[in-house]
């Protein structure tokens, strides 16, 4: 057994393609025209052609249900927001920091689906560290093995 890939299925695939280049910097590495496969892993099926598949109407397929993400790494998180806010999205919740220390946003796809952008957890780790915690330290705060801590630092 081999998991491929998570799909998710989308109004309008030209919008969707777009949104998850222009502001998550996927790119597409297969268009196959009701299903395109991009550089994250995931995949975006038609709405319509997923009805067939399932064989539900249209009014049987649920958007917005907020009950799984998607979920992206940045290591510039600030240079992100920047750049997040210049779209146009409607949040689950702004910027706000985990117990952990990563910092996070969540936001809603064209379709809602939810997105979430965290920081890079080496990066985490590394603001720790140059903030004057030692690896012991920054994985207490992080309520994290040290080996963890150590593997982000190598």
């Amino acid at each position: 057994m081999k998991y491929v890939c998570t799909l998710i299925a989308v109004k309008d695939i030209e919008q969707s393609k777009k949104f998850y280049h222009d502001l998550l910097g996927q790119e597409v590495i297969e268009d196959l025209g009701a299903n395109v496969t991009l550089t994250g892993g995931f995949a975006l099926q038609t709405s319509k052609s997923w009805q067939g598949f399932i064989h539900k109407k249209e009014s049987e397929i649920a958007y917005g249900n907020n009950d799984a993400e998607l979920y992206f790494e940045e290591d510039d998180i600030d240079g992100f927001m920047d750049k997040l806010n210049s779209f146009e999205v409607e949040y689950v919740h702004p910027l706000k920091e985990h117990s952990w220390g990563q910092c996070v946003v969540r936001f809603y796809d064209p379709d809602k689906h939810i997105i979430e952008v965290g920081e890079n957890m080496a990066v985490v780790v590394k603001r720790f560290i140059d903030g004057g915690l030692t690896v012991e330290q920054t994985a207490l705060r992080m309520d994290v093995p040290v080996d963890y801590v150590k593997a982000l630092l190598a």
